[in-house]
């Protein structure tokens, strides 16, 4: 409690007794860090590899999967990155469209008292056997650039609003820390008006859509927060059922993203390939409007996906010889989820997710393990995260959290069996452009090694688990 105690001693300092003011001119409240993200991009270039070859999913192609945003509209993600609703941006008027550019330098020092994979950022701890030394990060790939694009109404569309984003941040592959690559993040066009949208490009996933204000850059992604951005084509109905209160409903055919092993599995034999049909993705909401804290309504969403990932074995695995050869085989993956926001008071409120599912390495579940290689079964996995948020003024507020992936110790020989957070933190609104954070987390990552039972080939496989105290300070200037 020690952690606490010291965040809410900065945050007593900085307090502003009044009333908590909270921007209603945009229909997608925001929360204080929108639309963090984590790209894992070829980590083979960045030296690093499964230390289990279970199928740590590839840590990844993360560029083509995903991606998360806290701005919601009625508890639906924002599609594209977005800065506070009263920064004002600057218009470009061309023929019929009206462009708005706008960027964000957002830079991250870390000190974690044990190594961290990928290093750059926090997805899980390795385990001591492993490593164990400190390490000290100093980042800004994740900056990034974009522009908006409003076109004229459609008359075909009954005059829906139409609207293009395109953006893209620097953490792609690289060749060293100062020479970083462009990674798409958003690409997409949508029509929609006050009771539909209709979009397709890539953006954010349907399912799980709640972020917790964390400091840290992956918003605790493995370790119990589901979901991220593929392409996909989307509808999206919206009712008001009169006392502020509307229902949401999501439907989308989104890509499949296979992208799963260590990276060494092609050499392994494995290779990866898409399916004959998309991922389904689907989601309905309430939101409360008359019940409000804190800046944020009432609202419930369950949610939730069906697909498969498809791979040719040409042979065994090291711990598992006897596997035969398989061709074009396709293994399920789906999840079944539930977000939450709960207004307690004025300043404060509560938020978060649970999820079961099968082969979640997709959308970041399963401690980032999707199918077990040496067993060739999905790996089935539950978690979630819960979040209490103080608000002390208008421009500073605090947050203390927990989350917890717990994949199912059965379906794997080896690989990570539980990987957990805690955190606490203090936010400052520096002006409407500058924000910046400090926090304090915990991370723990579990790991096993069974492929010393009778039927297997022992392979060395850490076991001891890896754990960190992390320090995280945050700067994010958008303009």
């Amino acid at each position: 409690m020690s952690i606490f105690l010291i965040i809410n001693g900065l945050a007593s300092g900085l307090f502003a007794a009044g009333t908590v003011e909270v921007d209603r001119s945009s229909p997608f409240p925001l929360s204080l860090f929108p639309d963090e993200t984590a790209s894992l991009s070829n980590l083979s270039e960045l030296g690093i590899e499964s230390p289990d070859d279970e199928l740590a999913f590839d840590e990844l192609a993360f560029d083509e999967l995903i991606d998360s945003g806290n701005a919601i509209d009625g508890g639906v993600q924002l599609a594209s990155c977005c800065v506070p609703t009263e920064t004002k941006r600057s218009q470009l008027t061309v023929g019929a469209f009206e462009l708005v550019p706008y960027g964000t330098v957002w830079s991250d020092m870390v000190y974690a008292t044990s190594r961290t994979v990928p290093g750059r950022f926090t997805l899980w701890i390795e385990s001591d056997e492993v490593q164990g030394e400190p390490a000290f990060e100093l980042d800004a790939r994740r900056s990034r650039i974009g522009v908006d694009v409003k076109g004229p109404p459609i008359g075909l569309l009954g005059g829906l609003e139409s609207r293009a984003n395109f953006e893209v941040d620097f953490l792609g592959n690289f060749t060293t820390d100062n020479q970083p690559d462009v990674r798409l993040r958003h690409v997409f066009w949508e029509a929609k008006n006050e009771n539909t949208r209709f979009l397709v490009g890539q953006t954010w996933d349907v399912i799980s859509p709640l972020l917790p204000n964390t400091v840290s850059f992956p918003v605790l992604w493995t370790a119990g927060n589901i979901g991220f951005r593929r392409n996909q084509l989307r509808l999206e109905r919206y009712a008001d059922l009169g006392n502020r209160t509307s229902v949401t409903f999501q439907a989308a055919l989104a890509q499949n993203v296979i992208q799963d092993f260590a990276t060494g599995a092609a050499a392994a034999g494995i290779v990866r390939e898409s399916g004959d049909w998309p991922m389904i993705q689907a989601r309905s909401a309430i939101e409360f409007g008359g019940i409000e804290a804190a800046g944020q309504a009432m609202a419930f969403g369950l949610s939730g996906h069906i697909g498969e990932t498809g791979f040719d074995f040409l042979g065994g695995h090291p711990a598992n010889p006897n596997l035969a050869a398989e061709d074009d085989v396709r293994i399920r993956t789906w999840s079944a989820n539930v977000d939450a926001r709960i207004p307690i008071s004025k300043r404060h409120s509560l938020q978060g997710e649970v999820f079961t599912g099968t082969n979640l390495s997709n959308v970041l579940g399963g401690a980032g393990q999707g199918v077990c290689p040496c067993l060739r079964v999905p790996i089935r996995s539950a978690g979630g995260w819960a979040e209490w948020r103080f608000v002390y003024s208008k421009k500073v507020s605090t947050h203390l959290g927990f989350s917890v992936d717990d994949p199912n110790d059965n379906d794997s020989l080896v690989g990570r069996t539980k990987n957990q957070a805690a955190y606490a933190n203090l936010f400052l609104h520096v002006n409407d452009r500058l924000t910046t954070g400090f926090e304090v987390s915990h991370r723990r990552t579990e790991f096993h090694n069974r492929t010393n039972e009778p039927g297997f080939t022992f392979v060395e496989s850490p076991t001891e688990p890896g754990d960190a105290v992390l320090l995280d300070w945050t700067l994010r200037y958008s303009f």
